[in-house]
């Protein structure tokens, strides 16, 4: 690496940080990147889960972080969850959501397949994949012209409001009903309830973020909520949930290409000054670096030649992941760090046997902002080491005066750049969780924020008008359903570590696809059979499953299995603010063999 640096530049090496690793690991992966190559080209997978979630919380009400802890819901009334199945993939959360509905609370449900979830809902939405802008802004239209939105709210803690409400007036239900197949009467009473409940809290899941349309999708969200005043309440708030351990602290600590820690952004002088100062260096790049897709497509392009890859599987996880493959197969120094072999560290020159998360001394922060220490229960095997230390190491042998001894000094360091752990000490975090913002030493931590103001330069948040944008593809006579990807139960992401797990793989041992029984008729194909599955980007064999909570037009496949990628088929077709790809439609066709 020090070699292409040399030879080439910093920036023909970027990283791929994890967001299974610590705070403080994510943190000295992206201050070895930005100081030992002297650029912004490091990001990690929320590029791929919440990006577009967050940069449309960043631009409406000038925080990344939900605003809301999910157990909050005990408190509310209403709550809607959308473009998620949490019951899959996030059950802990799911547990508390159907105690909020069995107690009474009105649970509404939108999602363009049946989850499990829906057993619990008040109203149960299913709508047309790659509609949910026409959806919500029909909601949000109701709300307003029959003046159910919250005026002291509005008035208070918002701006953009009358251009808004302009903008909602072209999208009454009966019009909307066609692009989403939801009939009207079922979108007011939706709408009617969310506003007029004392309470109210909006859920979403990679349902809403991983469009090319994503970002417009969370500020229909954000604006939902703010205009029936439904943040900053107890029982109120938006909460994306995140996936993976650690998808929030990482972010936090900088794990992102356009923004230092705590959401600093690379292009202010002066917070490349403060972090300057204390990173011993005046050389912090002022432009936002590549996200993960655009790093492929660099390497492709011959200005990436080298890759440093900490516990992330861009082999399974990217899209058009034959694209992918190839750009690790072109690179001239492929550094993979991991617990296992993975598809990625096939491609690897080096690999760098780390500890995984119950061997290793750490902090994470979940999707409820809370702040957690971790500690080794077992020994790392072998030659394997802590990330962080593997990191430090790496960061000497390039060069950089780096002196940390424990996990604690590193966390001491980002308590110096990061506002957000004020008061959040490592001793502290030896006996309790503290979900930030903690106010005092003796604060418990906030699970609600933004009750009396948001951190905007007037402290109002905004109202953003989103138009109706159609997929980067549509189904046509070729390609005439549509591919939707996700995770289920009992497989977890690539199926790095589940696939391993001899029980786990015994319950769900092969690559599958579920199709609705009317779909599986017309094709001549029964349940159990292999169909060949094809998108414009590729084809994979693998078993049809009978399931009516898909509708006859789609095709649900989840990506954990390497013999039969779904990431082979989906499309790279990016949104424009969050950078994220479009994983949930893909235009694709079903062949029997």
């Amino acid at each position: 690496l020090a070699n292409l640096r040399r030879e080439k530049g910093g920036s023909i090496v970027a990283g791929f940080g994890s967001a299974k690793c610590s705070n403080e690991e994510a943190y000295l992966f992206q201050k070895l990147i930005r100081t030992g190559f002297g650029h912004n080209n490091v990001d990690h997978c929320t590029r791929l889960c919440h990006a577009s979630s967050v940069a449309a919380l960043l631009e409406n009400i000038g925080s990344g972080a939900v605003t809301a802890t999910f157990n909050e819901i005990k408190n509310a009334e209403c709550a809607i969850v959308i473009g998620a199945n949490p019951v899959e993939n996030h059950p802990v959360a799911a547990t508390y959501f159907k105690q909020f509905a069995k107690r009474g609370g009105k649970l509404i449900v939108m999602d363009p397949r049946g989850i499990g979830l829906g057993r619990y809902a008040t109203h149960k939405i299913q709508f047309r994949p790659g509609s949910d802008v026409a959806m919500l802004n029909a909601i949000m239209h109701v709300i307003a012209e029959e003046d159910l939105f919250d005026t002291q709210y509005v008035d208070t803690f918002t701006e953009g409001w009358e251009a808004f409400r302009a903008h909602l007036k072209d999208y009454p239900p009966e019009r909307m009903a066609e692009f989403c197949g939801v009939n009207a009467e079922s979108l007011r009473q939706v709408a009617r309830d969310f506003a007029t409940s004392p309470a109210g809290m909006i859920f979403w899941g990679m349902g809403i973020s991983q469009h090319i349309h994503g970002t417009d999708n969370a500020r229909c969200l954000i604006s939902l909520a703010l205009m029936c005043g439904h943040v900053g309440r107890p029982g109120t708030g938006l909460h994306p949930l995140r996936g993976q351990n650690n998808v929030q602290g990482a972010s936090d600590a900088g794990l992102i290409p356009m923004f230092l820690p705590d959401y600093q952004s690379v292009t202010d002088e002066n917070v490349r000054a403060k972090f300057g100062k204390v990173w011993g260096t005046d050389d912090i790049q002022n432009q936002a670096g590549l996200t993960v897709i655009e790093i492929m497509d660099a390497v492709h392009a011959g200005d990436v030649r080298g890759m440093y890859i900490l516990g992330e599987n861009p082999a399974m996880s990217d899209p058009d992941v034959g694209h992918a493959r190839a750009a690790l197969a072109k690179l001239d120094h492929l550094v993979v760090q991991d617990i296992f072999l993975t598809e990625t560290a096939n491609y690897a020159d080096v690999i760098l046997p780390a500890a995984a998360w119950p061997e290793k001394t750490g902090t994470v922060t979940n999707t409820n902002r809370q702040v957690q220490m971790g500690r080794p229960a077992v020994s790392p095997p072998g030659e394997a080491r802590e990330d962080w230390w593997i990191i430090v190491e790496i960061a000497r042998r390039l060069g950089l005066q780096w002196s940390y001894g424990h996990p604690r000094d590193v966390f001491a360091e980002m308590k110096s750049v990061m506002k957000s752990l004020d008061n959040i000490t490592w001793d502290r975090l030896g006996h309790e969780t503290v979900p930030y913002p903690s106010l005092s030493p003796e604060d418990p931590g906030q699970a609600i924020v933004f009750g009396d103001g948001f951190p905007t330069p007037d402290g109002r948040a905004k109202f953003t008008p989103a138009s109706i944008i159609a997929p980067a593809e549509t189904p046509d006579e070729d390609y005439p359903m549509i591919l939707i990807t996700g995770r289920q139960l009992e497989h977890w992401h690539t199926g790095s570590m589940t696939r391993r797990t001899t029980i786990l793989d015994a319950l769900e041992p092969e690559a599958n696809c579920s199709l609705h029984p009317r779909t599986l008729r017309s094709l001549g194909a029964s349940p159990g059979e292999i169909i060949r599955l094809s998108t414009r980007r590729g084809s994979i064999n693998l078993m049809a499953r009978a399931d009516r909570a898909i509708s006859e037009d789609c095709v649900f496949v989840p990506f954990a299995f390497t013999e039969a990628s779904a990431n082979l088929l989906t499309n790279a077709a990016l949104d424009p603010f969050g950078k994220i790809p479009e994983f949930k439609f893909s235009a694709a066709r079903i062949e029997t063999i």
